[in-house]
């Protein structure tokens, strides 16, 4: 008798046929990116277009100048508001929130798993729980804590109350208990203290760890809707999100472009990186 069950009759198909399972990739390469082929056709048409005709899927002849126009175009009440500035206010809402949550998701991770205090797990497990509460679940008490704070259009008011991240202390935490036992008595013998040991051990041997999340959240920090509309009433602040509520005609079309190009390129540029980090957690 084999050590081993031999193959299905559809694992052994499966095997001997690369050509089916690549047709399965393709498919779904398809199903996700014919939305944003579709998307971009559609804004490079005239609005007379889209009225008559509705979305396309062949490019028009307007590319530049419906891009140019919005891209320039002002907006708002005071007609203060344009692409670059709303770039900007995604781009810090974006980072803002990535490098925050790495920061404290790095911390909190430290601190359970290495200091070791009575109530470690516990208090994992309290901010694991957070995760059953989404941001629509508690939006009314974050806007409350806020605006007693005076935090309300800015900058700090939109990124600090949603910093504390519990999916990245549970990814982290997992990293570090995978970690060997020796590297904590071998810096403990040569001296290291808790932050030098954090500084010079564990962040470096994190750093795809880090990468994975940063992009994870830079991307999650970008598409927020909900929380920019409840924190802020200034134009100033208008994120492109905010903006594509208002758009009419191909300007949405435009927007979302614009909306979709900064985390596209971010996760291409870094997918090594992420891919890696993702593997380090359940290597």
């Amino acid at each position: 008798m084999p050590a081993f069950a031999s193959p299905g009759p559809v694992l052994r198909f499966w095997q001997k046929h690369q050509l089916a399972r690549h047709l399965i990739l393709l498919t779904g390469v398809l199903v996700m990116a014919l939305p944003i082929w579709m998307l971009f056709a559609t804004s490079t048409h005239a609005p007379s277009t889209l009225v008559r005709d509705g979305l396309q899927w062949l490019p028009g002849d307007q590319l530049l100048e419906n891009y140019s126009r919005t891209l320039l175009q002002e907006r708002g009440f005071r007609m203060q508001v344009t692409v670059p500035n709303m770039l900007l206010n995604s781009l810090i809402l974006g980072v803002g929130f990535a490098v925050g949550k790495l920061l404290f998701s790095m911390a909190a991770a430290y601190a359970i798993v290495y200091f070791r205090f009575p109530g470690a797990t516990l208090c994992f497990w309290v901010i694991f729980t957070t995760l059953l509460f989404p941001l629509e679940a508690r939006i009314i008490p974050s806007y409350q804590v806020v605006s007693n704070l005076g935090l309300l259009d800015s900058y700090v008011g939109l990124i600090l109350p949603l910093i504390a991240s519990a999916a990245g202390t549970f990814f982290f935490r997992q990293f570090y208990r995978s970690l060997p036992e020796e590297l904590l008595e071998a810096a403990q013998l040569d001296g290291a203290g808790p932050w030098k040991f954090f500084k010079d051990i564990l962040v470096p041997l994190s750093r795809t760890m880090m990468a994975a999340l940063v992009i994870i959240m830079f991307v999650v920090g970008w598409n927020q809707y909900l929380w920019p509309l409840m924190m802020t009433t200034s134009e100033g602040f208008t994120t492109l999100m905010l903006a594509i509520r208002n758009a009419r005609g191909h300007q949405a079309f435009v927007l979302a472009m614009f909306a979709l190009l900064p985390p596209l390129l971010v996760v291409i540029l870094f997918q090594r990186w992420f891919i890696k980090g993702l593997v380090e957690v359940y290597k």
